[in-house]
């Protein structure tokens, strides 16, 4: 395998002599070091993804949903090898994607995240935009359904890195990727229009730190928006979890919004807003036939839906906006 994946190459040329120019000096030793590291996987994936057939896209709809191609001028058999081969790349998490007649229905109704967020936040179109922690970047493609001129994901994670790939095999945009980083790996930027940080607050073990960094990325007024799990109270309240909560393994801050607001302020954004709180439903993350694993019914506590399963409340998420200081 090349040093440098075809991908990383094209994007590389489009931020040249742009804003966002001088990450050239980090970001290609971070991902051939990312290959080198996941080398034998990473081939193996790439090598499903250059077994999915080529196909014209006759229909295209990234701004209300996830379709990429009808299905209609596509062959029963064509379509099996599609989904067999997508089947592969399982557990999917977020989505649903819908491609050439193929309905991957996800883990999460991700799209109904994006329709509580998409009416509170600035328009998109021709935007530079980040998203952090985008897992296979079900998200990344709303945002260049808005018109977003260049959209960038991170997310260290292998498969979800795979699954992207498979996906933008049938609609090969050179201006939308997915970086294969934590936010670890990103300098300060200061030359993003839109940071998004969308289910990844209450997994960093310094949340304030964490909010600097995200700053950090952002030009002077520019966005954030941030959407993570909440807690009721005041601006003094903050759950800590124990080993688990809802059966995950590594989440350590669980403000309420008056706290995180109060936390937001200290980092230096300002005109902070909550624009939606909401729980999280069994009908909005569930197992399906393309994650077949235990989902948030058998996180809850089966007595009782408003509480985890180890007794904590149930999830709540909110979205908040706020602007760079």
């Amino acid at each position: 395998m090349n040093n440098t994946l075809p991908a990383f190459s094209e994007f590389y040329t489009r931020i040249a002599s742009t804003e966002l120019g001088h990450w050239l000096t980090t970001l290609p030793a971070q991902l051939a070091q990312w290959q080198q590291t996941n080398k034998q996987e990473l081939q193996k994936g790439l090598k499903l993804i250059g077994k999915l057939p080529d196909l014209d896209a006759d229909e295209v709809d990234l701004q209300t949903q996830v379709k990429i191609g009808s299905g209609q001028k596509v062959e029963e058999y064509t379509q099996k090898q599609i989904t067999g081969l997508l089947q592969r790349f399982k557990p999917w998490r977020k989505g649903p994607f819908h491609i050439h007649g193929i309905h991957l229905d996800t883990e999460w109704r991700s799209d109904w995240k994006w329709d509580r967020v998409l009416p509170h936040i600035r328009p998109l179109a021709n935007k530079t935009v980040l998203d952090i922690g985008c897992g296979s970047g079900y998200h990344l493609w709303r945002m260049l359904g808005e018109g977003a001129r260049e959209v960038i994901g991170v997310d260290p994670y292998l498969p979800f890195f795979l699954q992207f790939q498979a996906i933008k095999h049938f609609y090969p945009a050179g201006n939308i990727n997915l970086l294969p980083l934590g936010i670890e790996h990103l300098p300060e930027l200061k030359a993003l229009d839109t940071v998004f940080s969308m289910g990844v607050f209450y997994h960093r073990r310094s949340p304030v730190d964490f909010l600097y960094q995200l700053k950090g990325l952002l030009k002077k007024d520019g966005e954030l928006v941030l959407e993570t799990l909440v807690i009721e109270g005041d601006e003094h309240s903050v759950l800590v979890p124990g080993e688990r909560y809802a059966q995950m393994r590594n989440v350590w801050f669980i403000p309420s919004t008056a706290a995180l607001t109060q936390w937001l302020t200290r980092v230096g954004f300002s005109d902070i807003k909550v624009v939606d709180i909401n729980q999280t439903t069994v009908d909005e993350q569930r197992s399906t036939s393309w994650m077949t694993s235990h989902s948030l019914a058998n996180f809850l506590d089966p007595a009782d839906q408003n509480k985890t399963i180890e007794g904590y409340p149930a999830p709540i998420r909110a979205v908040l906006v706020a602007k760079a200081g």
